[in-house]
This record gives C-alpha cells, structure tokens and sequence, in this order.
C-alpha cells in the first residue's frame, strides 16, 4: 500500500496585502496574517499608570502632621506629653531643630511646632510600597545609605560629641543653661525665664548666698546657694551627674528645679518662697 500522501507536494507559501495562500492537496484557503496582536496589549498595560501618580498626594495630605503654637513656660518634654509624642521631647526636637535652634532648652513663645513628623515619613514610605518599582528603588536607596553611614562613623558621630562638650560660660547665663541640658536629659521641667527669674528673688544671682536668720537657720538648716535650698532638700533631690556640693551653682539650680516639679509642677510655678 502506498505511503499516505507521498505523492503530495508542499506549494510556497505566499503573503499579499495580509492574507496568506495555503495549499493543502489541491485545497487553498485564504487566512488573514495576525501580526499586530501584541499592539493591542500595550493600552491595558499604561492605563494603571495614573491612578499611581493621583494615590501620591492623597497618600500625602492625609500624613500631613499637626502643628502646636508653643505658649509661655512650655517646655518640649512638657509638649511632647500633652500631645504623646512618639520618642518624647527628643525626636520633637529633632522634628523642629531647624525652628527651635541648637538649645533645646530655650523654645520662644509664639513659635510653630511639627507634632508627628515621624508618622508622616511613614506614611509616605507606605504609599511608596504601592508601586514594586519603587519599593526596589526605596530598598536599593537604604542600601546605599546603609554602606555610605558605614563608611564614615566617626563623621556622623561627631555632632553628638560636640553637645556633650558643650562649653558653658562661667557666669549666671552659663550656669543656668547647662542646668537646663541637665533638667532636659533627666525629664525635669523647666524653662530659663522661670529659674532666673526666682533666682533673682532669692539670692540676687550670688552663689554663695546664706540664710543665717529665718526659722530653717534656727534649725540648723540655713538656705543656700543661687536657689536657697537647705541641705536636707538638696540631698533628697540631688540630681546625678552634679556636684554634691549644695553651692555649686549648677547642682543648686537643678536640685532646687528638681524639687519644685515634684511639689509645684515646675520652677516656673514658683512666684514667692517654696
């Protein structure tokens, strides 16, 4: 028996004007050449690009952080616990640096502060994990960081060394401001105004001011120094880090603020004798 189809033969296969000429045994159909089917996709593929772009700015408006007008005798610690402030009076100064300026301690009253600066750089680093394109740009960019902070430790370390080392002039103003770095590290309220202005009341700015005649004096008690404090209040409220030596300026104003935040709320209630 013959092969099946060995007598066949295969005619060259010929395009004109889109349509492809196929014989098969004597048979020629004409079929249309499909050759732009992948033009078609390339409209589905953009269209989401758009809602993309529009997602930014609503992602944004929504992070837009809240603002607290500061008022006299406001601290940052104080701030950041009324408003809960995620890292506490140290990131809302961090947030605000650039307003408030390089004493933290000293915050004048009228000025804006960015409350929830941190939440909205969040926000904003969700609405960038929207798009896969840009998530592998966000992970190779912290990358990029990572290697550049690594390479030069002792550059970024140098800021934070030079306000540990922060020189103080040896007078009133100098002994009142590293009192106050003292009172912000250690969570104590308090704000120039109110300590110079008590100071002035009870000692007139002399550190080695005594009271040799009220009722603590009989007792055995006088009081001392820039704050008048007496040596059993100075010992109870003695803050780490200061001298215990109840005439050193610093340590008498930091004691003395130390012991009017736990009886008055802060040395800015003070107005008379405490």
């Amino acid at each position: 028996m013959p092969a099946q189809g060995k007598h066949r033969r295969i005619r060259t296969v010929s395009l004109r004007r889109g349509l492809a000429a196929v014989t098969t045994g004597g048979a020629v159909l004409a079929l249309p050449v499909i050759g732009a089917t992948t033009a078609f996709a390339a409209p589905a593929q953009a269209a989401p690009a758009p809602a993309a772009v529009s997602a930014q700015p609503n992602s944004a408006a929504q992070a837009a952080p809240a603002q607290h007008s500061v008022k006299a005798g406001e601290t940052l610690s104080k701030i950041a616990r009324e408003h809960s402030v995620s890292g506490g009076w140290k990131t809302l100064y961090e947030d605000n640096r650039k307003i408030v300026g390089e004493n933290p301690d000293l915050i004048r009253p009228g000025i804006k502060l960015t409350l929830g600066a941190a939440s909205a750089k969040a926000s904003d680093g969700k609405a960038a994990q929207a798009s896969p394109a840009a998530a592998r740009g966000a992970t190779a960019d912290r990358a990029d960081r990572s290697q550049r902070i690594a390479a030069a430790p002792v550059a970024n370390a140098a800021p934070a060394a030079e306000k540990r080392t922060a020189a103080y002039t040896n007078d009133l103003d100098g002994w009142i401001k590293e009192s106050l770095a003292i009172m912000a590290e250690q969570g104590i309220p308090g704000t120039y105004e109110g300590i110079h202005r008590n100071i002035m009341r009870e000692s007139s700015g002399n550190p080695a001011a005594i009271n040799n005649w009220d009722s603590n004096a009989v007792k055995g008690t006088p009081s001392k120094g820039l704050l008048q404090v007496i040596d059993p209040t100075f010992q109870a409220y003695h803050v780490p880090g200061t001298s215990t030596d109840s005439y050193d300026p610093v340590a008498n104003i930091t004691a003395a603020c130390n012991y009017a935040a736990d009886r008055y709320g802060s040395i800015d209630n003070v107005f008379g004798a405490y």
